[in-house]
């Protein structure tokens, strides 16, 4: 992929953006190992600012993040609340379906202040995807289900686009952006999300996505 041509006197539009990340999904976390091997560009690049013309990039996932705990999860309740602007979410791993057991829970990501009980997945997908610049499902498990979503599975699980619906659109207008594989390629998730935080900043047009939202120069 060539990276999104940037005009040397063009200052972008937003000075940071948050990539929200969670592999709380029914996966194994493959996909959020596998970008660590990632070369164009690395997630080192990405987040130590050596990528020309991009803001500053704050990613957020629990296993390679450094904090914890509360610490954690204040920029997951920042951005459901809307203190954070732009973001974009990216999910990982097959969405449960919550409404078919008798109690407890399928996938959660932290607790409830109030009620002292986790969060489901689907909770923060309901919370997080209507007020991100772009909707992202790493791996096979996020975009069609994977293997979770065989007939007989209890969790009733499916893809992201699946859950959100196939006509539903982010607030810059996207589908859900599927980037298939198990794992996930490394570059081709990589050069993807390059490609959406260009976008965010105004340095790039609408990403080009084939009829099953895939990114047109990958597949």
């Amino acid at each position: 992929m060539k990276t999104p041509e940037v005009v040397a006197d063009h200052k972008p539009a937003v000075k940071e953006i948050h990539v929200l990340w969670t592999p709380d999904g029914l996966s194994c976390d493959g996909d959020t190992i596998s970008i660590t091997a990632a070369s164009l560009p690395s997630v080192e690049d990405l987040v130590m600012g050596t990528i020309p013309g991009l803001p500053k990039v704050h990613l957020h996932n629990r296993v390679l993040a450094a904090e914890n705990g509360k610490d954690y999860m204040k920029a997951w309740f920042d951005a459901a609340e809307g203190k954070l602007d732009p973001f974009v979410l990216v999910v990982e791993g097959s969405i449960p379906n919550e409404d078919i057991k008798e109690e407890g829970y399928w996938a959660a990501i932290g607790t409830d202040p109030e009620t002292g009980q986790p969060i489901t997945l689907n909770t923060w997908i309901d919370r997080l995807a209507p007020k991100a610049v772009a909707v992202v499902a790493a791996g096979t498990c996020a975009t069609y289900g994977g293997i979770h979503a065989m007939q007989g599975n209890p969790t009733g699980c499916m893809g992201l686009a699946d859950y959100l619906g196939w006509d539903w659109r982010s607030k810059a207008g996207l589908p859900v952006v599927n980037v298939p594989g198990c794992p996930v390629q490394p570059d081709n998730m990589m050069e993807t999300l390059l490609y959406l935080l260009y976008q965010v900043a105004g340095l790039s047009p609408m990403i080009p996505l084939d009829e099953n939202f895939r990114p047109t120069w990958l597949f």
